[in-house]
């Protein structure tokens, strides 16, 4: 029996464009791919182990062009609409009261920031949880085997009574690895308020 659901953000709640991004990113840095130096800098800054001064003094040393502002746009390209509609199943899943209902986001102070400001229902989502694990605040990220154990533990929780829901293959990969039920939700295709009737098998 199900009595845990853990969700992912992006792409579940607020939708994203990630190809979007890396097409524009490109474009204003000029390059064709991001370099190791670029991604361990936006990994540490997922993991909060960086301060957003930091990250961006990182970005603005090496691509002198750009202003703050114009990094944090481009850092921001990829957050697009929340649907509403998502924000009633859940308050109609809370309301139900049957099961624990967790968040656990890769994500990180800029984003959050822009999302606070852009969606004016953020704190009646925020509150629709039992449990909100914010990659950046926890110093941990997925798709890593502690970040689940770590939930898991937090919660007192049994891995076969949850159920994850995320649109990244290495997350649900993880997942699975320690015996938690999955959805991979396809993004173009699905949305999360037929979470029930494409597992109906499992609830």
């Amino acid at each position: 029996m199900i009595k845990a659901i853990i969700f992912d953000f992006g792409n579940v709640f607020i939708n994203l464009d990630i190809e979007g991004f890396t097409q524009n990113a490109f474009k204003h840095f000029k390059i064709d791919e991001l370099s190791e130096e670029m991604i361990a800098f936006n990994s540490f800054y997922e993991q909060g182990l960086i301060l957003t001064e930091e990250f961006l003094e990182f970005y603005a040393e090496n691509f002198p062009k750009l202003s703050e502002e114009e990094l944090i746009d481009i850092w921001n390209f990829m957050l697009k609409d929340f649907p509403e509609r998502r924000l009633d199943f859940l308050k109609e899943l809370k309301k139900s009261a049957k099961y624990k209902l967790i968040l656990l986001s890769n994500t990180n102070e800029i984003h959050i920031d822009w999302i606070k400001k852009n969606v004016s229902f953020y704190e009646d989502f925020k509150n629709c949880f039992d449990a909100f694990y914010l990659s950046h605040d926890i110093h941990l990220r997925k798709p890593n085997r502690d970040i689940f154990e770590y939930v898991l533990r937090e919660n007192n929780l049994n891995a076969k009574e949850c159920f994850f829901v995320d649109d990244n293959h290495d997350n649900i990969t993880t997942a699975n690895s320690l015996s938690i039920h999955t959805w991979h939700i396809n993004p173009r295709t699905e949305d999360i308020t037929s979470l029930f009737k494409v597992n109906s098998h499992l609830f």
